[in-house]
C-alpha cells in the first residue's frame, strides 16, 4: 500500500505516539565507526604533507582528504536514523533515507523472518516494509518492542472495526 502523505501539520495536529523504537547497538556502533573514520582521515590529512614516498601533497589535497573523511563519517551516521513510531494514526517507519506512514487499515502485522537482522511491517497485498529500528541483535529491547507493537496493533485495529 502507498504511504500516507503527512504534509505539514501544526503542533496541535501532530499525532501522539504510544511507542517509539530506535535501535541501540547499531546506533552505538555507527557512532564509534564514524568517529574513528573522522579521526583517521583528519590525521591522514594533517600528516600527509610529510611524505617520504615522493608524492607531493599540497594544502588543497590535505583539505580534500579531511573533507572526504568527514563525508564518509556523515554517511555512516545515516545508520543512526532508523525509527518506528506507533500511535492511533498508524505506524511511521523511518529507515535510512525517508519516512513512510501507514494507516492501520493497511497493516497486517509485524514479523522477524528467519535469518533476518530486522523486523518487517507486513502490509495488505503481500507487501512489506523493513523496519531497521527493530533489530535482532538488540535482543530484549527488540522483543519488548515487538510485544508492545502487537498490543497497540490489536488495540487500534479493534477500535477501527467498531
Amino acid at each position: 500500500m502507498a504511504p500516507v502523505s503527512r504534509g505539514t501539520r501544526s503542533a496541535a495536529e501532530q499525532p501522539q505516539w504510544d511507542l517509539e523504537v530506535r535501535p541501540r547497538r547499531a546506533v552505538r556502533t555507527a557512532r564509534i565507526v564514524a568517529a574513528v573514520i573522522a579521526i583517521l582521515f583528519v590525521v591522514a590529512g594533517v600528516l600527509s604533507s610529510n611524505s617520504t614516498t615522493g608524492v607531493n601533497f599540497r594544502g588543497a589535497d590535505q583539505v580534500a582528504i579531511v573533507c572526504f573523511g568527514l563525508l564518509l563519517a556523515g554517511a555512516v551516521l545515516l545508520l543512526t536514523r532508523p525509527r518506528v513510531r506507533v500511535g492511533a494514526q498508524g505506524v511511521v517507519v523511518r529507515n535510512i533515507l525517508g519516512d513512510n506512514e501507514f494507516r492501520w487499515a493497511d497493516i497486517r502485522g509485524i514479523s522477524i523472518p528467519d535469518k533476518k537482522a530486522w523486523a518487517r511491517l507486513e502490509l495488505v497485498g503481500d507487501e512489506y516494509v523493513p523496519m531497521l529500528a527493530i533489530r535482532v541483535n538488540d535482543k530484549d529491547h527488540a522483543a519488548r518492542a515487538m510485544d508492545r507493537f502487537r498490543e497497540l496493533g490489536a488495540k487500534y485495529t479493534a477500535a477501527q472495526q467498531d
